[in-house]
């Protein structure tokens, strides 16, 4: 038997952590992303820099609908050229 990963119930609460370099346009760039695939006033952000101040992470915290609007909103991200990685 596959272990299988436990499915979401939506709508759900859910956070996406974007991680890339400290640069003024991530910020901008990860929030207009976000915000084409979410409702702007449902999205909570938050921002934590490395400790050496060269990366930085943004988590956006909202409300999901479906496994098709989580899939594209990572698509989107992981094509962004600012984006390192994604959790």
């Amino acid at each position: 038997m596959k272990n299988q990963s436990p499915s979401l119930q939506f709508p759900c609460s859910f956070p996406v952590k974007v991680m890339g370099l400290n640069v003024e346009a991530f910020p901008s760039a990860i929030r207009a992303i976000v915000e084409r695939h979410v409702v702007a006033g449902d999205i909570s952000y938050t921002n934590q820099p490395s400790s050496g101040d060269k990366y930085i992470s943004i988590t956006a915290t909202f409300t999901a609908h479906s496994k098709e609007q989580l899939d594209a909103l990572y698509q989107e991200l992981n094509d962004h050229k600012l984006v390192l990685m994604t959790l």
